[in-house]
């Protein structure tokens, strides 16, 4: 096994929490390869006339280092 490093993002969406998970993951991806998992650790939302109007997410993605 190799060794196994960590991230964290904040990602959005104007969709949903789900969506705004999805989004974090493929903007890792772009740049971050041998990714494992990802561990959302926050979730916010953003409120506009007593409607939510964005979702957001901070997140923790762990990849292995190929060595």
């Amino acid at each position: 096994m190799g060794i196994v490093k960590v991230i964290e993002v904040i990602a959005s969406s104007e969709k949903s929490f789900d969506d705004a998970t999805k989004n974090a993951l493929i903007e890792a991806s772009k740049s971050v390869k041998n990714i494992k998992s990802i561990y959302v650790k926050h979730f916010n939302a953003n409120v506009e006339n007593n409607k939510i109007v964005s979702y957001g997410v901070n997140a923790k993605i762990s990849f292995e280092i190929n060595q």
